[in-house]
């Protein structure tokens, strides 16, 4: 167990170089390391389209084969980076060219893709990944064949570029539909905006999928600590009983999985003002990897690790020791099935996950056969969890790191 006090970490400087890679398509290819670009934003990814369309066009007007080298987006170019504590994107590329015919549709797709994000870029405007989907839409002229069908297409171009270029999505103007609420003692001004966290009433501030300094500033936060609750209900419950105004700290949820939106926030939160974070979830599997997601990152998008992981986030529960230490009946646990099996020990495999406590904390849940869900805590009373539970555990110090 991690033995820090839940306190205020002293103020850290901000660091704005994100290092995003990653991506997919056919033949992999090595290549050195590349220089990660200590500039983002908005200016810096158009500056990156352009230098891209600059080669596609300097290829076609010499009668070459256009092409772009997209990183790979694929688990063999994952790796765990011990020192920093997160995963990160490897160095494999894979050529995507013009007059290959198995690649030729997805070139087309991410030139589309990349001029309509230069677009917005140019109007200075944001718009939701859907919408980008309709606007690169169309029939070819001639044809019966359309540029896109669906938009889980266009949303693994957009991932693909965002690792090409260096930026984030929301950095080529792109964002997805807010998930997620937050409360508790901040200021935060939101395009003009100023908002007091503390006076959002019982939905809370809906996270937007955009949360980067020239669209969010927190202005002020008093708060001690960050606790990420996995569900929104079990959420509502902490608004409705003020756990926030309690404890001194913000609590947000992000609807299961968080979206980057929310994971962003949390890195800036901790970054930015030194607030411990904290991890509410179920015990199982599948809240063991929202865990891993906010703490190393996503493996799927390792590329955001730098901007999106918080290494030193804390698992503060559900435990596979807490059926016992709390008094939750058997009646309300639930049976694994082969799935969890399957997963618990996928993720235990997780170099991540090699310390002595979650290797036990692991093997107790499979050893018990059954998984607890954060609502369980409501069978001793509805108020349990923010009243005893979580206040008991950041007092004792009961949590895994």
């Amino acid at each position: 167990m991690a033995k820090k006090k839940v306190l205020r970490k002293k103020k850290v400087k901000r660091k704005t170089d994100a290092k995003p890679s990653g991506a997919s398509s056919p033949a992999p290819k090595k290549r050195t390391k590349r220089k990660k670009s200590s500039a983002s934003g908005p200016a810096h990814a158009a500056s990156q389209i352009d230098a891209f369309a600059s080669k596609v066009a300097a290829a076609a007007l010499k009668g070459e084969d256009p092409s772009l080298d997209i990183p790979t987006r694929a688990l063999s170019n994952v790796a765990f980076n011990a020192r920093s504590r997160i995963i990160e994107m490897g160095d494999a590329t894979q050529t995507r060219s013009f007059f290959n015919l198995g690649q030729a549709k997805k070139f087309m797709q991410t030139t589309l893709v990349g001029a309509g994000c230069r677009e917005l870029l140019r109007q200075e405007k944001t718009t939701s990944i859907r919408d980008l989907f309709y606007h690169c839409k169309h029939t070819i002229e001639g044809t019966r064949e359309n540029t896109f069908d669906e938009q889980t297409e266009s949303d693994v171009v957009i991932e693909d570029l965002e690792v090409a270029l260096e930026s984030l999505r929301e950095e080529l103007g792109l964002f997805a539909e807010p998930k997620g609420a937050l409360v508790g003692p901040m200021v935060i001004e939101d395009k003009g905006d100023t908002i007091d966290l503390t006076r959002m009433g019982s939905g809370g501030y809906a996270v937007p999928s955009i949360v980067e300094e020239d669209v969010i500033r927190i202005k002020k936060c008093t708060a001690d600590f960050v606790v990420l609750i996995e569900k929104g209900a079990v959420w509502r419950r902490f608004n409705e009983d003020r756990f926030w105004k309690r404890h001194n700290c913000v609590i947000v949820h992000g609807g299961g999985q968080p979206p980057r939106g929310v994971r962003r926030l949390l890195w800036r939160l901790h970054h930015e003002h030194g607030l411990p974070v904290f991890v509410l979830v179920d015990n199982d599997p599948w809240g063991y990897y929202i865990y891993s997601v906010v703490k190393q990152g996503s493996i799927s998008l390792a590329f955001e690790s730098q901007r999106m992981a918080v290494p030193d986030a804390k698992f503060i529960g559900m435990s596979s020791f807490d059926a016992e230490k709390f008094d939750i009946p058997d009646a309300v646990t639930i049976r694994v099935n082969e799935r969890d099996v399957r997963r618990a020990k996928e993720i235990r495999g997780y170099p991540w996950f090699q310390k002595k406590e979650w290797q036990k904390e692991i093997d107790r849940m499979l050893k018990l056969g059954v998984k607890l869900e954060l609502e369980a805590l409501s069978s001793k009373d509805f108020s349990f969890i923010t009243e005893t539970y979580l206040p008991r555990k950041l007092r004792d110090e009961d949590w895994l790191d």
